[in-house]
């Protein structure tokens, strides 16, 4: 998908030294997602994900102080699912019952969006996955965009091990 206000967006692009079918279930397989998604520090307690058009994700990041935890609730919708090349799905902040909530009552800016969406591409080129994520609604060059960054880092990370 590309749109005119992709370049407002999250766009990363990113090569991974793995096969397609195995990128395409770091991000459908809850037990393997939870191991690389999140930025640096954080883990992932909880994934849920019905990996079909209309199903429902839901996903908590924790990051554990000393004197503190501190965890955010995210839920979705999977919008489009097109195995192993393409994964559509929307997201917003939540609580731990999945009720949607709003992204200021978390500390984000005003004018941030309710719901996002978020793309994958995933392509193969010689045994290597070659994966776009452009996330909808998520300014480039914000802290989301640091999130994923390290997040693929860590992905990175697992894939090579």
């Amino acid at each position: 998908m590309t749109n005119e206000n992709e370049n407002k967006w999250v766009v990363i692009e990113r090569e991974f030294d793995a096969p397609i079918e195995t990128v395409w279930k770091m991000w459908t397989d809850p037990s393997l997602f939870k191991q690389w998604y999140g930025p640096n520090g954080m883990s992932v307690p909880v994934a849920e994900m019905d990996v079909v058009i209309g199903g429902t994700r839901k996903v908590c990041m924790e990051m554990v102080k000393s004197n503190r935890a501190m965890k955010m609730w995210f839920t979705g919708e999977y919008k489009e699912i097109q195995q192993p090349t393409r994964l559509v799905y929307t997201e917003s902040m939540c609580d731990e019952d999945g009720n949607i909530i709003s992204p200021q009552s978390m500390g984000m800016p005003e004018g941030h969006p309710d719901t996002t969406e978020i793309i994958i591409e995933l392509s193969e080129d010689n045994g290597k996955t070659l994966m776009k994520l452009i996330h909808i609604g998520v300014p480039a060059g914000s802290g989301g965009a640091g999130g994923w960054s390290q997040a693929f880092d860590k992905l990175a990370t697992l894939l090579e091990a």
